[in-house]
């Protein structure tokens, strides 16, 4: 009986594992310096505690606006406050980077423009987007602090494909 719950552990071990690859569990993230570019995202602004319900309820918006076709683009956020240390409490706006500003939005949905032109850090990583933001975020703190740069409370971060994510942090100047 042992080697058979060894031999089922061994196999579900290396299922999770290749599942966990497939997803870019294993990809590193890469971090460059960069000046930010202009982006239009449209979506909802969401602040307070990150086990909101209505945080969730932004998130599940913005890819049925993706699937319903009520706008091309992609996944896309804005935080206004440190990933890291806002604790239980978030201010965001969770929605879709689109190509331009001139679309009809949701009636649901304001626009927002990311200015371009600023010096920043900008992570990308192949993984999916469950995965991504650990990574983004990391790979860009550690290069903040091995560069000793201070960095703003303004992310941006959006998932151009299912495995793709990217993340801009404007520099403090």
């Amino acid at each position: 009986m042992n080697r058979k719950f060894l031999l089922v552990m061994v196999i579900l071990s290396i299922i999770v594992g290749a599942f966990y690859a497939y997803l870019g569990g294993f990809s590193s993230a890469k971090v460059s310096e960069v000046d930010s570019q202009q982006l239009f995202v449209a979506g909802r602004a969401f602040k307070g505690a990150v086990t909101d319900n209505l945080i969730n309820d932004s998130f599940r918006r913005a890819a049925e606006v993706l699937d319903k076709k009520e706008l091309e683009g992609m996944l896309g956020n804005i935080y206004y406050n440190n990933p890291e240390d806002r604790g239980d409490s978030i201010h965001a706006f969770i929605g879709v980077v689109i190509p331009d500003s001139a679309v009809q939005l949701p009636a649901d949905y304001e626009l927002r423009v990311v200015p371009a032109g600023r010096r920043a850090l900008r992570s990308e990583v192949n993984a999916h987007y469950m995965l991504a933001p650990n990574k983004l975020y990391e790979a860009i703190f550690d290069y903040a602090k091995e560069k000793n740069l201070g960095l703003e409370t303004f992310y941006v971060e959006w998932f151009p494909e299912d495995h793709q994510g990217i993340v801009e942090v404007p520099i403090k100047e």
